[in-house]
């Protein structure tokens, strides 16, 4: 049985044939004038012109004096028509492949190809080919479905094959980006600015999470990769701007999960002069915008079933109460239970009890459990201040602050809140988020006192809002390594390649 190093070889052969004859295998240009789409959908308006295509030959079938190649390009499939005496002689001032060496041509191969759009005597749209280009020799095969390249690592660290062999984890990212469009498109509109804020940080702040770190040569100073847009994007409300957004990856040092990746992208919007009322609206309107642009429905069916529908413009999401599902569902008072009683809860839920868990971790469980079965949308209200130490204090009750969570798919999706600006608060939150991370829990907040001077020159009140990439990959009923092109593996080298190149230390 052939192995890829034989295939590979083969190629390598036909590579060295197609040099003698003085043919480029790796030209710089070509020069399409339509795609494979155009082609089919354009046919009463293109037939009979002369255009040029290029693409990846997916098939070659050869028949005597007449020959078929399908390529394929971004936009689908169109096959060529070739005919000995109508194609071109291979010519290698004009780098030209003719028909007598296609057998210099393998699938995988990039080629260009000029004549009349027509029809064949089948009746399939087809391309009368004049002129063929090789535009790319690949020296390895693509595998098919039908050869098993099903296996889910392998899929992920060659996402290139990846999405050859399966279009439609290529339609995905293609969704992806029509998701972050639309994001922008919405903020764009509702007139708030796009800043883009450095990555590194010389204080990780704005979620609690692990940071990743690493050293700044030129400075001689240890910096964190940020693990939230929040304050860059608050200093710039203090410096003037009253509606601005980010959209870039952020960088959490923790643990692969289906939701979860360490690395991932993430928008973060702040609207100076709002609330966490206004904000509800807002996000009311931007995810169905996002939905509609997206996907062309608000309707889906998630990955475990759950149906999720975001309903009309003019309807609202409902709200449930975290203090309220705590008391009734776990019977916790969230502000008096002892932490004998919360803990015990926990293992009645069978949820594991840590010695760095606090009272803030523990409650964060049992919530979390709960919210597993909520199929949304619905809006989380009435979460304990203590809990958030960047939102403000409810006037009517202090204990409870301006926040909400957009929650969908067993999930939080968005969190939300009125944003703190008294400093002399925020100082005291800060502190109280020191202690804790001193104390051993890693993804406290740490106290990040330059943020504390920025609001003593003062910030307007103003709502915020962020949302990842997991909205994206909830919707598409994926998983989060399905979700991003390449997602990080443990550093492996199989032995085929090894054995490719035995003189480099790989």
């Amino acid at each position: 049985m052939a192995t890829l190093q034989d295939f590979r070889d083969e190629r390598l052969k036909k590579l060295e044939k197609l040099r003698e004859i003085g043919l480029d295998p790796y030209p710089a240009k070509a020069a399409r004038t339509v795609s494979a789409h155009d082609v089919t959908k354009k046919f009463d308006e293109l037939n009979g012109t002369e255009q040029t295509v290029a693409g990846r030959i997916a098939s070659i079938r050869k028949f005597g004096k007449i020959a078929f190649i399908v390529v394929r390009d971004q936009s689908g499939d169109l096959q060529l028509f070739l005919r000995l005496g109508e194609v071109e002689s291979t010519t290698a001032e004009l780098s030209l492949i003719g028909i007598e060496d296609l057998n210099l041509l393998d699938t995988g191969d990039f080629v260009e190809a000029t004549g009349e759009v027509i029809k064949t005597q089948t009746g399939e749209i087809s391309l009368g080919v004049k002129r063929l280009r090789l535009l790319t020799k690949a020296l390895r095969p693509m595998p098919s479905r039908q050869d098993g390249f099903t296996n889910k690592e392998e899929r992920f660290r060659r996402r290139y094959v990846d999405m050859n062999v399966n279009p439609e984890v290529r339609e995905r990212f293609e969704r992806r980006s029509k998701f972050w469009r639309a994001t922008r498109q919405f903020l764009e509109n509702e007139d708030f600015i796009e800043v883009n804020n450095t990555v590194l940080e010389a204080t990780a702040g704005g979620a609690d999470a692990n940071p990743f770190v690493t050293h700044m040569d030129a400075l001689d100073q240890d910096f964190y990769l940020r693990i939230s847009h929040e304050l860059p994007l608050k200093r710039l409300l203090v410096a003037g701007f009253e509606k601005v957004f980010d959209i870039g990856a952020r960088f959490r040092n923790e643990n692969y999960s289906d939701e979860h990746l360490p690395e991932h992208n993430a928008m973060e919007w702040y609207w100076a002069y709002a609330d966490w009322q206004d904000g509800m609206e807002l996000t009311e309107r931007m995810i169905r915008f996002v939905c509609d642009q997206t996907w062309g429905t608000r309707t889906f069916t998630l990955a475990d079933g759950q149906e999720v529908d975001f309903g009309e413009d003019n309807e609202h999401f409902p709200k449930i109460n975290f203090v309220e599902v705590l008391a009734n569902e776990f019977n916790i008072d969230v502000f008096e239970s002892s932490m004998q009683d919360i803990q015990a809860a926990l293992r009645q839920n069978g949820l594991e009890v840590e010695k760095i868990d606090n009272r803030i971790r523990s409650l964060d469980k049992l919530w979390k459990k709960y919210r597993k079965m909520i199929a949304g949308p619905v809006f989380l209200v009435g979460i304990p201040v203590f809990m958030q130490p960047l939102a403000k204090k409810q006037a009517g009750d202090p204990r409870m602050s301006e926040q909400f969570n957009l929650v969908f798919g067993g999930s939080e999706m968005c969190k939300a809140f009125s944003e703190l600006n008294d400093p002399l608060d925020q100082l005291e939150r800060f502190r109280e988020q020191q202690a804790m991370r001193d104390g051993g829990d890693n993804e406290a907040q740490m106290l990040d006192i330059d943020f504390v001077e920025a609001l003593e020159y003062g910030m307007p009140p103003a709502c915020g809002l962020g949302y990842s990439e997991r909205v994206f990959w909830s919707l598409e009923g994926i998983t989060a390594r399905e979700g991003v092109p390449f997602p990080q593996l443990r550093r492996e080298i199989d032995q085929t390649t090894r054995d490719i190149y035995p003189d480099l230390t790989i």
